[in-house]
């Protein structure tokens, strides 16, 4: 779909035709077992985040109706190494990025090529210099879980980043509490921001229960342009302290099985449901704080330098 076609709406919708009408639907945010270890003191040299096979990734979600398909990894792409040639499969990530105040972030980039994530990798560290880079290589990107204290504490000049030169927010998260997705959701649509939805599923439970589709779309690039012209969908799940509970279960039960001698900490499983509901109450009190923070916020904040707030017109540019 060439660049005239994502600049007017009316075009968009005139180049595609009734025989392509069919929403290309697709899970944004899912994860395999290169995501690499478990980021808490004491599991991060033993438990990986997510034992699922990329290829039994993909299978699941052909059987649950996505036609596209990527994988959003910690800061990898290793997981894409037996999708390559596979039907609709495209490259994503999701990086770990530090902003200005310190703090750290997750942004999902997609349809990337193996040089651009090793530029993100460069630069994930450099936030303005991550920026600078996705705006000129155009590529589409969005922040994930904004509501959500899962990356750690959060300052105010955060969001200001997010709003100003982040082109699209995850507004539905398949593992996140569904108050915590509707903030996102209102956020997003105050400032036209475009929506997007992934599972998160770490666990091959959740795997495209939640998804982002666009109408009439045939491949990754019409897939994008159809999410920056204002085509998009968000659908699916929202999580639930019950998921969640499944899905450590799960990863538990994995990593017994992947490394058979822990099975002495058995006994400490019991205790899964209280880590999960220390986490969802972690989370709720999060969203809380800073949907309520997102609310008495005023004007705009326009950052360091001078960047057209659509993100079409940088596209395009």
């Amino acid at each position: 779909m060439n660049t005239f076609m994502q600049i007017l709406l009316p075009l968009h919708r005139l180049f595609i035709f009734k025989a392509d009408n069919f929403f290309m639907r697709c899970d944004l945010h899912v994860h395999s077992k290169a995501s690499g270890m478990f980021n808490l003191p004491g599991l991060k040299h033993l438990c990986q985040e997510c034992y699922s096979e990329p290829l039994e990734v993909y299978d699941l979600l052909r059987q649950r109706g996505m036609t596209a398909f990527t994988l959003t990894d910690h800061d990898s792409i290793d997981g894409s190494e037996t999708l390559r040639s596979s039907l609709g499969f495209f490259l994503s990530e999701e990086v770990t990025v530090r902003l200005p105040s310190g703090t750290e972030a997750h942004l999902g980039v997609y349809n990337i090529t193996e040089r651009d994530h090793l530029e993100i990798r460069r630069r994930a560290k450099d936030f303005v210099s991550l920026l600078m880079y996705l705006t000129e290589r155009k590529l589409f990107f969005s922040a994930n879980h904004i509501f959500s204290g899962l990356t750690g504490h959060r300052e105010a000049e955060d969001f200001s980043w997010f709003e100003s030169y982040v082109p699209a927010y995850e507004v539905r998260n398949g593992q996140m509490w569904s108050k915590a997705n509707e903030s996102a959701a209102h956020l997003a649509a105050r400032l036209g921001k475009i929506a997007v939805a992934g599972s998160d599923a770490h666990a091959l439970a959740g795997v495209g229960l939640t998804y982002t589709e666009v109408p009439g779309a045939r491949n990754a690039d019409e897939f994008f342009a159809g999410l920056r012209s204002g085509w998009g969908r968000v659908s699916g799940e929202h999580g639930s302290y019950r998921r969640l509970t499944a899905d450590v279960f799960s990863i538990v039960g994995s990593f017994f099985a992947s490394k058979p001698w822990t099975t002495m900490l058995a006994p400490l499983a019991p205790f899964v449901p209280v880590f999960s509901m220390g986490h969802w109450l972690n989370e709720i009190r999060f969203c809380k704080k800073w949907t309520l923070a997102m609310e008495n916020d005023g004007a705009k904040k326009r950052k360091r330098w001078d960047i057209d707030p659509s993100f079409e017109a940088n596209w395009a540019s």
